[in-house]
């Protein structure tokens, strides 16, 4: 048992794959854990939360919430000193019929909702918002007009709309609204933690977390011919867990901090650390396709011309000394995370 067992923390979106993650380090750390899911009754969702509730004996109540209703975390809040809001829907484009009605307005009301009920709730003295590096850059191409084209945690992005990728600009306004909410008052403390693209083992069974989709796409052979010239910064699950107890455990933590590796990694790298373990998989690509046929067959795959041109080909730095110099965060190595993710993917199909 850690040193906190008379702290009652509240984490939004507890069956999801950060929030899975990050209640149940809190749980392993001692804390009492109010976590809300949508539904009690998604019994496939709910049972991971119920495995640590008996793992965990008396530390653990789940509430249901729904990020549209107002004052509907009311409940999940009270007696809280610390609240996690992680909850927020991500798809992928190809996955989002309507982006207001899908991704920003509940991202931005879900915030919105979450946060007059740390308002209406006394006890609480800090709040902790999973943002993303979304809502520091929209294309990469952004990234490249900053100082010396790395990624720093002092932008904000101004180029995605609710048309051109709806998830950054969704989370761009969410966090921008946390941060109006925190100027107007002065009993809560604000820290946003911004990750990269979120891999790692899930806790949870059928997670529609755009990163699992992304890379099933890799996994089930989309890029078999090779693989399309794309990078990504990365972050491991349970890094990204660890850095919220961080932000929220250090009091003099404060701002965003941006929680993604220095280096980015592309598709092909993704298929030649998992082939390390796994070389017989021929879904993997062994080969990294050169640009024109991406830009000629992209849009068929969904890709389209302006995101291929914002995106194919570009890698950045991260500057992510912020989060390492002021929460103490370390990053596990990306073969770590990666070997871990298709792992535990293997067993959840089966």
């Amino acid at each position: 048992m850690g040193g906190h067992a008379e702290t009652t923390v509240a984490v939004t979106g507890g069956s999801g794959f950060v929030g899975s993650h990050l209640v149940r380090r809190l749980l392993g750390r001692g804390y009492r854990v109010h976590t809300t899911v949508r539904s009690l009754a998604n019994r496939a969702k709910v049972r991971p939360l119920w495995d640590m509730q008996e793992a965990f004996p008396g530390q653990l109540t789940l509430f249901e919430a729904d990020l549209l209703a107002e004052s509907s975390f009311d409940d999940a809040l009270r007696g809280c000193s610390v609240v996690f809001h992680v909850a927020s829907p991500f798809f992928m484009p190809e996955k989002i019929v309507d982006g207001r009605r899908d991704m920003v307005d509940p991202a931005l009301l879900g915030t919105r909702n979450v946060l007059a009920g740390v308002e209406r709730t006394p006890t609480v003295t800090t709040v902790v918002l999973t943002s993303t590096v979304g809502a520091v850059f929209g294309d990469y191409a952004d990234v490249l007009a900053m100082d010396d084209q790395v990624l720093s945690e002092r932008y904000f992005n101004t180029t995605s709309t609710v048309e051109n990728n709806p998830y950054h600009y969704a989370k761009t306004v969410a966090e921008r609204a946390a941060w109006e909410a925190e100027a107007a008052q002065d009993r809560w403390r604000l820290v946003c933690v911004n990750p990269g693209l979120v891999l790692g083992p899930s806790l949870t069974p059928a997670s529609e977390s755009g990163s699992l989709f992304l890379l099933d796409e890799l996994f089930k052979g989309y890029f078999c011919y090779g693989a399309p010239d794309f990078s990504f910064t990365t972050a491991d699950v349970r890094d990204v867990a660890d850095a919220h107890i961080a932000a929220a455990e250090n009091p003099a933590a404060k701002g965003r901090y941006i929680v993604a590796a220095e280096t980015m990694t592309s598709f092909h790298e993704m298929s030649r650390i998992i082939r390390t373990r796994h070389p017989r998989d021929l879904r993997l690509p062994r080969t990294a396709l050169p640009h024109w046929p991406v830009r000629i067959l992209g849009p068929a795959f969904g890709l389209t011309q302006d995101y291929i041109r914002g995106h194919l080909g570009i890698r950045f730095r991260v500057d992510n000394s912020r989060g390492v110099r002021e929460l103490g965060l370390t990053y596990r190595p990306i073969e770590e995370t990666l070997l871990d993710h298709y792992e535990s993917r293997r067993t959840r199909r089966r």
